[in-house]
């Protein structure tokens, strides 16, 4: 589906406090046209707690509940119970989280939901930071990103929640990027087909943490799919598939764009780039490398 032919129906209202180029934002837009006003969210702690405004008004058009960090999918799996005991099994119970409540602080909530297969959708949408509160590391941050509590460049690779989710055989599992809207509206309403649990991860490229200019947001985007950092993939019934320009790459049908190109624009790798660092550079190179052999193998094995 073309951007153009999209539902016309906005459940992200205007003036909401989304910074200017909010990936998050962006990509609920998207997100929420997909599920349709039949929708009740989920927010742990998180910019989205933000953006909806202050209480007692909200810039969302579908009924929102906010929860602790920690409990948003256990939050969602009583919201499902409720509705089923209601005789309601229509209505989308959607978990909206960043990579803190859903990497590290959220982990244990989102793998119990998933593990008891609740019929729901789990979204994390991935800055690879703590970008409400201070912009510091998460599990999600990759290796040699600077951040207020790795100012020297984080010394650990991210660890990859999509894959530990395919760990769950789960029904179905997505890795998107805000960039692609189109394959972000598909995969979202793929899911909302499917029963059982759901899991998509959304890349997106925050402006003010990683340090590049706020028009840039969706070519930093682009930059991290077309170079390898970021693949495009779903995994149905522990089938996987990839999508976008990283189908291209996987089948070795397009060259993955050099890493320099993507990191060079952001402020949160411009140490990297000073003499001496080139070591980690090429630490970041090899990384890459090994991940999309993974990728093979994993293609080939639950095809």
């Amino acid at each position: 589906m073309a951007i153009k032919d999209l539902p016309k129906d906005e459940y992200l209202l205007k003036g909401n406090a989304a910074c200017p180029g909010c990936p998050a934002s962006q990509a609920l837009r998207v997100v929420l046209k997909a599920l349709g006003q039949n929708t009740t969210m989920v927010v742990p702690a998180c910019c989205t707690a933000v953006i909806q405004g202050i209480y007692p008004k909200s810039a969302f058009n579908v009924p929102l509940m906010n929860i602790a960090f920690e409990a948003a999918a256990a939050c969602a799996s009583g919201i499902k119970a409720g509705y089923k005991a209601q005789g309601n099994d229509d209505t989308n119970v959607l978990v909206w989280a960043g990579d803190g409540g859903s990497y590290d602080i959220g982990f244990q909530a989102l793998s119990g939901a998933a593990e008891r297969g609740t019929d729901m959708i789990f979204i994390c949408y991935n800055n690879q930071m703590y970008s409400n509160t201070g912009v510091q590391r998460s599990g999600a941050t990759p290796y040699g990103a600077s951040t207020t509590t790795t100012w020297t460049g984080k010394l650990e690779h991210n660890k990859d929640l999509s894959e530990i989710m395919i760990a769950h055989h789960i029904p179905y599992v997505a890795s998107a990027c805000v960039s692609y809207p189109e394959d972000l509206y598909a995969k979202v309403q793929k899911a909302k087909s499917i029963r059982g649990f759901k899991f998509i991860e959304i890349l997106a490229p925050c402006p003010p943490g990683w340090r590049f200019p706020m028009e840039s947001m969706v070519e930093q985007g682009r930059l991290a799919v077309e170079s390898g950092m970021w693949a495009l993939y779903e995994v149905e019934n522990d089938k996987m598939t990839f999508t976008g320009p990283s189908k291209g790459i996987l089948e070795g049908l397009r060259q993955r764009k050099p890493v320099v190109e993507y990191m060079k624009a952001q402020g949160r790798f411009s140490h990297l780039f000073k003499p001496g660092n080139e070591g980690k550079m090429k630490i970041i190179e090899q990384h890459l490398d090994v991940v999309w052999d993974r990728y093979r193998k994993q293609s080939s094995c639950l095809k």
